[in-house]
């Protein structure tokens, strides 16, 4: 089990900033013509996505154990 603190800092990593940063590098990556940008920001998209239904799941069993 994770401590809420650390459960906040997850979510948000997951919902907010690996989103963001997906987003800065996609379109820095089309402005300098940075190779690979687009794989990186596929690559960064797959882990918040993955981290954020983890986090959603152990979510939902937690309220779950709580609720009875």
């Amino acid at each position: 089990m994770l401590n809420s603190k650390i459960y906040d800092v997850l979510k948000w990593v997951a919902i907010i900033a690996m989103p963001a940063v997906a987003v800065l590098i996609s379109s820095l990556g089309q402005i300098w013509g940075w190779p690979d940008a687009d794989k990186i920001t596929l690559t960064i998209n797959a882990v918040a996505l993955c981290l954020g239904a983890l986090i959603g799941v152990s979510s939902y069993q937690y309220n779950k154990e709580i609720k009875g």
